[in-house]
């Protein structure tokens, strides 16, 4: 199952998508800028094979809900995240704010 929900953060709508796989979930939270996701996302492929794309992104470990990606510091970011403040110990809430 596929579910698409609205989220608004300090008047900043994002869009997070949340897959219900077998036996895990995969979940994002984005805007046009960039997104955070689960730990399904490779951060080192975007960094190394898509570096050319400048792709804005983070990624959070052990999470299972929308409010924990939110919560939990981010383990790893890209080189563009980084560009926009965006560090790994950021909550998932603060880079998305930081990519408005």
């Amino acid at each position: 199952m596929v579910t698409m929900t609205p989220i608004i953060i300090d008047q900043f709508q994002f869009t997070a998508v949340t897959i219900k796989l077998p036996k895990t979930n995969f979940m994002a939270i984005m805007n046009d800028k960039g997104y955070i996701m689960c730990g399904a996302l490779d951060v080192a492929l975007l960094n190394e094979k898509l570096k050319d794309r400048g792709i804005v992104a983070g990624r959070a470990v052990g999470v299972r809900t929308l409010d924990q990606l939110l919560e939990a510091p981010l383990e790893s970011v890209t080189y563009e995240a980084e560009r926009l403040g965006i560090v790994p110990g950021t909550t998932g809430k603060e880079a998305l704010l930081k990519m408005v």
